[in-house]
Order: structure tokens, then sequence, then C-alpha cells
């Protein structure tokens, strides 16, 4: 009876030990934008989701930042701030690239008057 119970424990902690080295490659990162309004946030939020490794992306327009929740096996920082880049922001030391900005609308713009939704 003993050795069924050491056997059984043995077996649950090599289990979980498994499903954590799997699983547990989420992190967290959180990145200061340059987005001003509700139209910077749905562009934000939909278009880093899609991102590889992304689970997670909300931004908080309060203080402009972006929260992203990604994999770190598919994915890492340094990636995800150049796709914020990309879409037209900046993203923390990242600065956005100029084509995109250019094509954002103009009250997303770093340029335009500070406006709430």
């Amino acid at each position: 009876m003993k050795n069924s119970i050491k056997i059984l424990t043995l077996l649950f902690t090599l289990s979980f030990t498994a499903v954590m080295a799997l699983g547990g490659g989420d992190q967290t990162l959180v990145v200061k934008t340059s987005a001003k309004c509700g139209m910077c946030k749905a562009r934000l939020e939909k278009d880093m989701s899609l991102a590889k490794g992304v689970k997670t992306a909300s931004l908080n327009l309060s203080d402009k930042s972006m929260t992203i929740v990604y994999n770190t096996k598919k994915t890492n920082a340094k990636k995800l701030k150049t796709a914020i880049s990309k879409i037209g922001y900046d993203a923390d030391e990242v600065i956005a690239n100029q084509k995109s900005h250019d094509a954002l609308p103009g009250c997303c713009r770093k340029t335009s008057a500070e406006h709430l939704d």
C-alpha cells in the first residue's frame, strides 16, 4: 500500500512538472505607446492580438500603456515592440515607422492635439 502511494505521488509530480515545462512560456510585457484615442486602442489591440505568439493585448488609454501576454517560445519583447512600431506607434524606445505613422488617421498621429473619446 505504501509503495502504491509513493508511486502515485511520483507519477503526479512528474506529470505536473511536464505540464509546467510545456505551458510555462507565457510572459507579460508592458509598453508605453504614443496612442491617443479609441481608434488607436482598437487598432493596436486588434493588430497585436493577431501577432505571432500573442495571447492578449490591451491598451490603457489613461497612461498609454499596452499590456501584452505572449508565448516566449514564439516571440519576444523586441519583436513585439517592432510590431507596434510597424502599426505606426512608438513602443518605449522604438520609434514609430514613419510611413505607417503617416498613414494613421489625423487624430491618431503624434502631432495631433490630445482628445478623449
